[in-house]
């Protein structure tokens, strides 16, 4: 957008995983100014991030055009373990060896701005809320469809952290309390056991082991590896085994779904993530979305089932910057009372 449609005050988001860096400066309608990625480098350890991170945000900075005089704050969006209150970053998986790193305090250091920590997918999800497909709602349940699952949770413009800065990882929640797959967590049984994307690929593999008949067993045996992307190709030229994975995948996602919407009833729930099967955009796509409906209506009290809207998320891989430039609004900006 240009610089001239743009609202006052500015924030920089800046969202961090495991391989890239994404950052921007955000307008205060949630509007994209400036976009930049770069690696993380995580391997090499937290203060070589640290410095890629500031070098991204200077970055962003630089190309929205902006004074930083002109900047109200900073979002950091960054995987867990966190505490969000501390600005610390404990033992988040994604980023091996950044174990009790004060991340935020140190990075509002170095860019010379105030900064607020704050939860990856609790930032994508207010990203949706704020700016993307969300933006008309007044609560929201936003997953994300990855090599896990992430869930965030927006109650008015209040995001749901927890007491313990553990608030919404929801796809942790138990759905199979008896001989449950193994989730990358060590729990047995959760959501994230039977619908990310490596659960998807550990099903595929089991269904072929038990003498499942596919298509995609001869793509495999020239030598093409076994991912949610060729299963989804397989099932899209008509093969009834790897469609019915993702169909079973999708009723995972709706049992997951109402548990959510009978313990906060949002006015929404979105999917987003790399493992969305085309979205809208493929017949495979609508196919899994409906599916997630159709077992939401099975399931869920009537009301419920009826009033809650069940879509794809909008913003795709810039809800992360987006909604993190949002978090330091609700922090350092003037954000409409959740009792408004």
């Amino acid at each position: 957008m240009s610089f001239q449609n743009a609202r006052a005050p500015f924030y920089v988001g800046i969202d961090v995983g495991g391989t890239n860096i994404k950052a921007g400066v955000v307008d205060d309608d949630g509007r994209s100014l400036s976009h930049v990625s770069a690696p993380t480098e995580a391997a090499r350890g937290p203060d070589v991030g640290l410095e890629n991170i500031a070098r991204a945000a200077d970055r962003a900075i630089a190309q929205s055009g902006l004074q930083r005089g002109a900047l109200r704050g900073v979002g950091l969006a960054t995987p867990g373990t966190m505490d969000i209150p501390a600005g610390y970053l404990l033992d988040p998986p994604n980023l091996p060896g950044w174990i009790n790193f004060p991340i935020r305090d140190l990075l509002a250091k170095k860019l010379d701005l105030p900064t607020v920590l704050q939860n990856d997918a609790n930032a994508a999800a207010y990203g949706e809320f704020w700016a993307g497909q969300a933006k008309e709602a007044r609560s929201l349940v936003f997953w994300t469809l990855g090599t896990g699952i992430g869930c965030g949770i927006i109650l008015d413009h209040l995001i749901v952290e927890g007491a313990h800065s553990h608030g919404a990882e929801c796809g942790h929640i138990i759905i199979e309390m008896t001989n449950g797959r193994l989730c990358g967590t060590g729990q047995y049984g959760t959501l994230e056991a039977y619908a990310g994307a490596r659960a998807v690929v550990a099903r595929c593999q089991d269904a072929l082991a038990g003498g499942g008949q596919s298509a995609i067993s001869a793509r495999l045996a020239a030598g093409e590896s076994l991912t949610p992307l060729l299963i989804a190709q397989t099932a899209e030229a008509g093969d009834k085994l790897c469609d019915e994975l993702i169909m079973e995948t999708a009723r995972y996602m709706g049992v997951g779904t109402v548990t959510l919407m009978h313990t906060i009833d949002p006015e929404m729930v979105l999917f987003g993530g790399a493992m969305t099967f085309g979205r809208n955009d493929t017949q495979l796509g609508r196919r899994f979305i409906q599916e997630i409906r159709n077992e939401v209506k099975k399931r869920a009290f009537p009301i419920p089932a009826a009033k809650t809207m069940i879509e794809y998320a909008s913003l795709g891989g810039d809800a992360g910057y987006i909604g993190a430039a949002g978090c330091a609004r609700l922090k350092f900006g003037s954000v409409p009372s959740a009792v408004d």
